[in-house]
């Protein structure tokens, strides 16, 4: 700091002059000397004076003068002015000089090797972040890898399976197309024995045989067509699962041909913290083994279903064939016994008679029952429907929705119940009226017997093949 109007050259830089100045009092009066000059800002003139201060003494010329000076009082320094101030002394000395240059030395010092270090370090940094990225990178890549390794197993297995699966479903769609030409043959002769009815009982064993045999292929044909429906629920969820491994293996494999360098690559800022995931890898693989595990069993029940419908063939083929035979052995007895059972058959068109006026009763009261059993199921389902419109969460499944669906499948089941009992009301009144018929005819027309029993004789000469029982035309 420097004073305006005043220069910095200490007084020792410039020629050399002989001043006389007093000898130097003690540090208070010199001190007090300087507390007069105080100047704004400068709170303490002397502290910023050098360490080096001027330290002058009397010259005394004599001995004398020496005396005098000695015996005299020591003299107040004159007053020194601001403006002369800076040429008594310099500011700094040169140990503060060398001291602040060893100082800016170490300052410099310290930051060149601050900025070497951090230099170092930032090389450091980026070349470990830079091989952190790669190897992060490198292992993303033999992730998809091995995801598309997964994925073209699966997708193996389940080809295989759909293929395995389709072949045992035409197989299975043969065996139904055997039981239906198998029951379609057996309506020929059920034809020929229910036209024959009225000669003997055994006809009707026969036509009750034919029937139950029909009705035994049209189950298992019922069976097949819903293990057929099961099968086309599972080819459905192989081809489904099928479908989305192929396209996840195609976006996948997009995604692992992808380098640094490629077009399609953007940034999708926030895509990191969207989690759109179903499923983990767990659950992902046991979802394709539970579809090829359901395929499996479609095609092992398949496979049983076939099984039993080549055993149900040959038996049926069998069970008919010998009621062909027996009937036919039969059918020469009977003639001989016609006349011994006129009156019985009267008897038994009496009780026919009887039989189908309560089976056409008990029809009519069927009827009335199913009829009684509409409205409450309306009123259920009416219900029901009525549920469905509540709103967002109060479409709950509470325990009137309980009560409703259990009501629903009661009258449902117990309308079923009726109907199918309805049902074989009907059968058995049809049954009854073409006995009832037999029996008439039997009785109007003992005389035409004989003759009509060798016309039925001709008539089961037309009895189907075994091939052709068994399904094969």
């Amino acid at each position: 700091m420097e004073f305006l109007g005043t220069t910095q050259t200490a007084s020792y830089c410039g020629p050399k002059k002989s001043y006389l100045f007093p000898e130097p009092v003690s540090t208070s009066t010199t001190q007090d000397s300087y507390q007069s000059y105080y100047l704004p800002g400068y709170r303490y003139l002397n502290t910023w004076r050098p360490s080096l201060f001027y330290r002058v003494s009397a010259v005394p010329t004599n001995s004398d003068e020496q005396g005098n000076m000695r015996n005299c009082a020591p003299l107040r320094p004159p007053t020194i002015l601001p403006s002369v101030r800076s040429a008594l002394y310099a500011r700094y000395s040169p140990r503060d000089w060398y001291r602040a240059n060893t100082v800016q030395y170490k300052g410099s010092e310290s930051c060149r090797h601050w900025a070497g270090r951090l230099n170092e370090d930032s090389l450091r940094l980026m070349q470990d972040k830079d091989q952190l990225t790669h190897q992060t990178q490198d292992n993303t890549g033999r992730s998809l890898g091995q995801r598309l390794s997964d994925i073209d197993f699966w997708r193996s297995e389940l080809t295989y399976e759909l293929e395995r699966l389709l072949t045992e479903t035409r197989a299975l769609e043969t065996s139904k197309r055997r039981l239906e030409c198998a029951a379609d043959e057996a309506q020929r002769p059920l034809k020929v024995g229910k036209a024959n009815g009225w000669s003997s009982s055994l006809i009707l064993n026969e036509v009750d045989l034919f029937k139950s045999c029909q009705e035994r292929m049209r189950k298992l044909a019922g069976r097949i067509d819903q293990q057929l429906c099961i099968n086309r629920d599972a080819q459905h969820a192989l081809e489904r699962d099928l479908s989305d491994k192929n396209s996840a293996h195609f976006i996948d494999e997009k995604c692992y041909n992808l380098r640094n360098t490629s077009d399609g690559i953007s940034y999708y800022h926030g895509v990191e913290k969207i989690d759109g995931t179903v499923s983990v890898p767990e659950t992902w693989a046991k979802f394709s083994d539970d579809n090829i595990r359901h395929s499996q069993n479609a095609r092992a029940n398949s496979m049983k279903l076939r099984e039993e419908t080549e055993n149900t063939l040959e038996n049926v083929s069998e069970e008919m064939w010998k009621q062909f035979t027996d009937t036919n052995l039969a059918f020469t007895n009977r003639i001989a016994e016609t006349a011994d059972t006129k009156n019985k058959l009267q008897t038994h068109l009496a009780k026919t008679l009887q039989e189908i006026f309560q089976t056409e009763n008990t029809i009519m009261l069927l009827e009335r029952a199913i009829m009684a059993k509409e409205c409450p199921l309306k009123v259920a389902q009416t219900r029901l429907e009525g549920r469905t419109r509540r709103p967002n969460v109060e479409l709950c499944r509470d325990i009137p929705q309980f009560k409703l669906v259990n009501e629903v499948f009661t009258i449902d089941d117990t309308l079923q119940t009726l109907k199918l009992r309805l049902r074989e009301a009907q059968d058995t009144l049809q049954l009854l009226v073409l006995n009832k018929a037999r029996l008439e005819h039997d009785l109007s027309v003992k005389a035409n017997s004989l003759f009509i029993d060798k016309k039925c004789m001709d008539m089961r000469k037309t009895f189907p093949s075994t091939p052709r029982l068994v399904g094969y035309t």
